[in-house]
């Protein structure tokens, strides 16, 4: 006897691809942190941890005839480990859904496991901010222009490597300094009024003292609202793949479902203290 409206328990492979894809776009455009440090892939290689070598600085030396250069030994002794672990995310679509839903459910399902994923490894990266050993700032007062510009000259004086500098602040940290360049009650001077213009016109602050401001809401506070945002080179953090997005599938039959798994392995490790300031202010509103 032929079976009548017997059901595919697969998801179907045009579905699934579409899942996939906006998954791995979602999570690559919306990381705002993992583009601004050093990215280390160990995918295809054994064991979960990656060792960074910490080169010695090179001083030159001015020696006498016969005598010894100085010597700056290049080993394995001094280095920094990041070991990943893995994270996940799991999504159960009943076919109810699929079958009712006006809109592709498929790439909404998508960017849901990756933009899950993408705030957890910038939280994973935030969470260092706290270890920087040099900071600015005070959890009992307001972030100020000041800071930025102090938390820059630490950073300089340190003899960071060439190339951009980043400060990553909490929205409301961010507002404090917008509330100050459009001149909200403040006194700040005129040579900044154009990037005041253009945060007024905008709501973006751009880059201040030679700094590219970025904005994050999983930068968090204590129970007193003190944020920690930081300043840094690029070089200062450390963020490891071991295995990038994979996306399964399996069918729950009694539920009439399908459970849709995302999941990745990495970590994430300060390498550089010196390259980095944390940015501690009273974020409350």
């Amino acid at each position: 006897m032929a079976i009548t409206n017997a059901v595919d328990t697969g998801i179907g492979t045009a579905f699934f691809s579409n899942v996939v894809q906006a998954g791995e776009f979602t999570l690559n455009e919306t990381s705002i942190m993992r583009p601004l440090i050093k990215n280390y892939d160990m995918s295809g290689t054994p064991g979960l941890t990656a060792q960074v070598p910490i080169y010695p600085t090179v001083a030159v030396s001015t020696p006498g005839d016969g005598v010894d250069l100085t010597n700056a030994a290049f080993d394995l002794t001094t280095n920094k480990t990041i070991t990943a672990s893995e994270k996940g995310v799991m999504v159960t679509l009943t076919d109810l859904m699929k079958e009712s839903a006006s809109e592709d459910v498929a790439s909404a399902v998508g960017r849901q496991i990756g933009s899950a994923l993408a705030e957890k490894v910038d939280t994973d990266i935030a969470a260092l901010f706290s270890g920087f050993s040099n900071t600015v700032g005070s959890g009992a007062a307001e972030i100020s222009v000041e800071d930025l510009f102090k938390a820059a000259a630490t950073l300089r004086t340190n003899k960071v490597p060439s190339g951009p500098l980043y400060c990553v602040l909490h929205p409301k940290q961010a507002f404090q300094i917008k509330k100050l360049l459009t001149n909200a009650g403040s006194t700040i001077s005129h040579s900044l009024s154009e990037l005041g213009n253009e945060a007024l016109r905008t709501g973006f602050v751009g880059t201040l003292a030679g700094m590219q401001i970025f904005e994050s809401t999983v930068i968090t506070g204590d129970s007193a609202g003190a944020f920690v945002g930081a300043a840094f080179h690029g070089d200062a953090l450390g963020y490891m793949v071991k295995r990038n997005l994979r996306v399964e599938n399996q069918r729950d039959a009694s539920a009439r479902a399908d459970e849709i798994v995302g999941s990745m392995a990495y970590g994430v490790a300060e390498i550089f203290d010196e390259y980095g300031v944390g940015i501690i202010a009273d974020a409350n509103l």
